[in-house]
């Protein structure tokens, strides 16, 4: 997989809200826009909605599909404000924050902290969350937007072990900075991950381990998508990624840390944006049927051939 575009795009699960939060959120961020809108019809949720957009570069997708999924912290976004990169990012920081928290809920209070001279932990009107930082500009740069997986409950002390699987799976891919709890910091215990990142394909990710008593887990609210070029790397990241089977729809699946992923053709881009209403009914069809997608099946439903 060479395709310098990221292969890896999260995805946010909406009840009916797609549309309306992509338009929000393309407000809030600077270079931002919405970049495609679908509506494919009679899904096992009615109509979903979905919708393509970038925010601050961070290509992102969501579905309005149903009141299945909530969205909780155990994944959010980090968003980096670098002032040797912008001699604004303190005062952008705040008027973003200003901006997401309108009908929103601190989490933590922007504020400074022994890690950032100003951060804030902000879950948005649509539960959302977002981690604001004005960053380290002596540190190694960041992309400004990068999913944040925090490692609770029952995946508590995995957010290392978890990093080093996906490390060993993505081709393209590197770790970042491993910061490990020292004692005294209880109730995390020493030596579990009290920060990490790590690249995958492009896309910078973040990590972490909380001992403290989360009421969430990771759900499908928000997803990877992985775009593959070919069915050999469809297969590959399916057989690699996917740990419970009873999980597996429609090129969803669950790893073993439960974190939701899709592995999808980036062909599937085209026929969805591109394509006749009755293309994309035979398309969302086929796609129905299967659990991991098979590209060929796919394109003859594309070409409406038996």
């Amino acid at each position: 997989m060479t395709n310098t575009k990221p292969n890896i795009v999260p995805h946010l699960w909406f009840n009916k809200e797609a549309h309306e939060a992509a338009a929000f959120y393309t407000s809030v961020f600077p270079n931002s826009r919405i970049t495609s809108n679908t509506t494919l019809h009679d899904t096992p949720s009615g109509d979903a909605h979905l919708v393509s957009f970038e925010l601050w570069g961070q290509p992102f997708m969501a579905i309005s599909a149903g009141p299945y999924f909530t969205f909780n912290p155990s994944i959010s976004f980090t968003v980096n404000f670098d002032p040797s990169r912008d001699a604004d990012a303190s005062d952008k920081l705040e008027a973003v924050w200003h901006k997401l928290s309108e009908g929103g809920t601190a989490l933590m209070p922007l504020d400074q902290y022994p890690f950032s001279k100003k951060y804030g932990w902000i879950q948005d009107k649509y539960g959302l969350s977002w981690q604001l930082i004005l960053t380290n500009p002596e540190g190694e740069e960041r992309p400004p937007i990068l999913p944040a997986l925090l490692f609770v409950n029952e995946q508590y002390g995995n957010a290392e072990k978890a990093m080093n699987f996906y490390l060993s799976i993505f081709h393209n891919a590197r770790q970042g900075l491993v910061l490990h709890y020292p004692q005294g910091m209880e109730p995390d215990k020493e030596g579990t991950v009290m920060f990490s990142d790590f690249m995958l394909e492009h896309q910078w990710f973040t990590a972490m381990d909380s001992a403290h008593n989360h009421q969430f887990n990771f759900n499908e609210a928000v997803s990877f998508m992985v775009y593959c070029d070919t069915q050999e790397d469809i297969d590959y990241y399916w057989h690699k990624l996917s740990a419970v089977p009873e999980a597996e729809q429609c090129g969803w699946l669950k790893d073993p840390f439960n974190v939701s992923w899709q592995i999808v053709p980036r062909a599937m881009d085209e026929m969805m944006s591109n394509s006749t209403a009755e293309q994309i009914a035979r398309v969302n069809k086929a796609v129905l049927q299967m659990k991991k997608f098979d590209i060929a099946e796919l394109q003859k439903a594309y070409l409406g051939e038996e």
